[in-house]
């Protein structure tokens, strides 16, 4: 690894999106990330789950970003956890990965670095503060700092569609674009996080 890379703060954007409304928030947190000099944003997925104990996803995806391992968790600096919205939850393949970090919690690996959440619901009442709030226990319990979005951000009270102080949230409707303050509420959020992590790291140094 370059020294630049050593001295650069990384930001693991880590989630699921089976139709792309999630992914769309995921590159636009990844922009806000890297609008903070120093921070680099890692856009990582996971794999479908099958109730086949046969069934196997394919090494490397058909496309978009590569899968996460346990190995980008144990080194980033920062990390952002998206989901779309299924019954107020977070979807089954992100709570399948979470629940292989089992090492990660006893080495205590993830303590002490910041993290937040966000998500996608296709209707305006899908549950997007449910699902953000049960995305968050897992990251308390590996110890890591929770970051949301602070009530100055002026996009969080012109929103009509999605945006919370719990993370990024967005109503996708029928393939509706993410609205202004959605775009920029997940930039802010993604900026938030980096000078937190930034911050944090600075401190550990």
């Amino acid at each position: 690894m370059t020294e630049s890379k050593r001295s650069s703060t990384e930001i693991l954007i880590l989630y699921y999106s089976r139709h792309g409304a999630t992914a769309d928030m995921a590159r636009m947190i990844a922009r806000g990330v890297e609008e903070v000099p120093g921070a680099i944003a890692k856009l990582r997925t996971v794999p479908e789950v099958s109730p086949l104990t046969e069934a196997t996803a394919p090494a490397v995806p058909s496309e978009g970003p590569p899968y996460a391992t346990l190995d980008d968790l144990k080194h980033c600096d920062g990390l952002a956890l998206g989901s779309p919205t299924h019954f107020g939850n977070m979807a089954a393949p992100l709570k399948h990965f979470l629940d292989s970090t089992s090492a990660l919690w006893f080495s205590g690996a993830l303590s002490g670095k910041p993290a937040g959440v966000f998500t996608s619901t296709a209707s305006m009442h899908g549950g997007q503060e449910a699902t953000l709030l049960t995305m968050l226990p897992p990251l308390l319990h590996h110890g890591m700092i929770l970051v949301g979005i602070p009530s100055s951000e002026a996009a969080l009270h012109k929103t009509r569609s999605g945006g919370t102080p719990y993370g990024p949230s967005r109503h996708t409707g029928d393939a509706s674009p993410l609205s202004d303050e959605e775009r920029a509420l997940c930039r802010a959020f993604g900026a938030r996080l980096a000078r937190v992590a930034k911050a944090l790291k600075n401190t550990g140094d």
